[in-house]
């Protein structure tokens, strides 16, 4: 790679592209900033954002008077605006908390108690209305902990669209740009002006650490929080097809100490999640499902609903999530695993975020409006744009359109009428538009986490060699330079058929 030589300072260098970054980037994208992004991975949302659960908390769970509660109890109110803003889906199916025999059916007071002092409406409804609403729960559910306004996103859509709207408002964003260290000011060694990173040094007044699982690597190379240490905790998920089971909401069960348990809960795009367990590991590359995990898995989700089949699994996989060590920030309030959200004393240039576990998913918008304010408090001017455009325009996606708009589309570009992924109605045109979008898809992955396509039953044996043909065609790649998800991953190896005369 060649390094970058231009001496060019930033006003603001964000790294990290999950959720949490790409919420900071578009929050920031309303300020007249020079700001630069980068991403260690191909694309967006490649870490923690990429799997885990797409559940939007209430915040009824959360320890009250740690940034957690703070955080979540901000963050879910402006989740309908933000959906409407960037056209993405989400849905406030609701949220139960079930209890299964009497002891469990205490512990919803508890759960009760925790979200009257968030300020979050719960209610504790009996068993047999439990089962009036969702009719696969257990018989043996003595009642359950009802949050009206918890709900489901598609975390890559959520992400992916607000990346692409901070891009459309002048976010410069660099993928496969990997952090390495800090550049220091040689008339002050406390002082942040850069970073180091594979493709050479990058200039700026401030970086803000939004590394995910490597937040605490980034921390420690400015000499902040040497105490502070993440470790991976992996959970593992099956999906179900949703053609042959489908569920109206989210089902918890009942918490324990360092997980909110195994977890059965439906999606937007109608297919079932069960999972996940939580299993801290030292390695922050290891997703590999397990045979002792798996069956933890199952065995937490049947005692939610019995009647849950393997038949109906579709596919299986492992997400990493940030854990932590993590003191709370507030006074007085004890160690509860919190976020950590911050200007540290120690160095100046640096917004620190950090230990964003769950509900880090929920909390995204509210972290960046935070970062906003503490930019704001450290005496950085920030200028509103007069031309900042809020809208990231929604896409065609033929599947959710009526026959007479189809047939509108298809008469426009027929491309929208050849259908690639048949299991999920994917067709040609939505591909090629992802390919051209502001942040290009260039990987088959990419793809698939913005149009879904591979998902289904036969996970993406049917589309793979289409979607190769599509991706060498539009960026004139030799299709053996055509890839999963980036460097290391390519489909194929070489030619075994050569074309005949003619």
């Amino acid at each position: 790679m060649q390094a970058n030589s231009e001496h060019h300072e930033h006003d603001i260098i964000i790294i990290g592209a999950g959720v949490v970054g790409a919420m900071v980037a578009r929050f920031l994208s309303r300020y007249d900033l020079d700001i630069l992004w980068i991403e260690k991975e191909s694309d967006v949302c490649t870490g923690a954002t990429s799997a885990n659960s797409a559940i939007i908390h209430g915040g009824y769970a959360a320890t009250p008077g740690t940034l957690k509660a703070e955080m979540n109890a901000k963050a879910s109110p402006m989740w309908d605006q933000l959906a409407a803003d960037l056209n993405f889906d989400f849905s406030r199916c609701g949220t139960y908390v079930v209890a299964i025999g009497d002891e469990e059916r205490e512990a919803l007071e508890i759960e009760a108690a925790h979200g009257a002092a968030n300020g979050i409406r719960v209610e504790i409804i009996s068993g047999d209305e439990m089962q009036r609403r969702e009719p696969l729960v257990n018989p043996d559910t003595m009642g359950a902990l009802y949050c009206p306004v918890g709900g489901i996103c598609d975390p890559w859509d959520v992400t992916i669209a607000a990346a692409e709207n901070a891009v459309m408002n002048g976010v410069t964003l660099k993928r496969l740009t990997c952090f390495e260290d800090f550049i220091w000011s040689p008339a002050d060694p406390k002082r942040i002006t850069g970073i180091k990173t594979n493709w050479g040094n990058f200039y700026g007044r401030w970086v803000i650490n939004a590394a995910g699982i490597y937040s605490d690597s980034v921390m420690h190379k400015a000499g902040v929080r040497p105490e502070f240490k993440i470790k991976a905790r992996r959970g593992e998920y099956y999906i179900l097809d949703q053609n042959r089971f489908t569920m109206n909401s989210v089902l918890f069960p009942v918490p324990t100490k360092v997980s909110k348990g195994i977890v059965v809960t439906t999606t937007l795009h109608g297919n079932t999640i069960v999972g996940p367990n939580a299993e801290e590991l030292e390695d922050k590359e290891d997703t590999a499902v397990t045979a002792a995990g798996l069956d933890e898995v199952w065995n937490g989700a049947r005692k939610l609903v019995p009647s849950i089949n393997k038949r109906d699994v579709i596919a299986i996989f492992a997400g990493l999530r940030p854990g932590g060590n993590a003191p709370s920030a507030k006074p007085g309030v004890a160690y509860h695993r919190d976020f950590i959200i911050e200007i540290p004393r120690e160095v100046s240039g640096l917004v620190n975020l950090g230990g964003i576990e769950s509900p880090g998913l929920t909390a995204a918008p509210a972290i960046a409006e935070r970062v906003v304010e503490l930019l704001q408090a450290a005496g950085e001017t920030l200028q509103e744009k007069p031309d900042w455009d809020p809208i990231r325009p929604a896409r065609p996606v033929l599947r959710q359109l009526s026959h007479e708009e189809q047939a509108a589309l298809v008469k426009q570009d027929p491309r929208y009428g050849r259908v690639i992924c048949r299991c999920e109605n994917v067709t040609e045109g939505e591909i090629i538009a992802e390919i051209h979008a502001p942040i290009p898809a260039d990987t088959y992955d990419a793809i698939k986490r913005r149009t879904w396509l591979g998902t289904g039953r036969c996970q993406g044996s049917f589309d793979m060699p289409r979607v190769v043909d599509i991706l060498a065609r539009e960026l004139a790649l030799d299709p053996l330079e055509v890839t999963k998800k980036g460097p290391g991953s390519g489909f194929l190896a070489r030619e075994t058929k050569i074309a005949g005369p003619g």
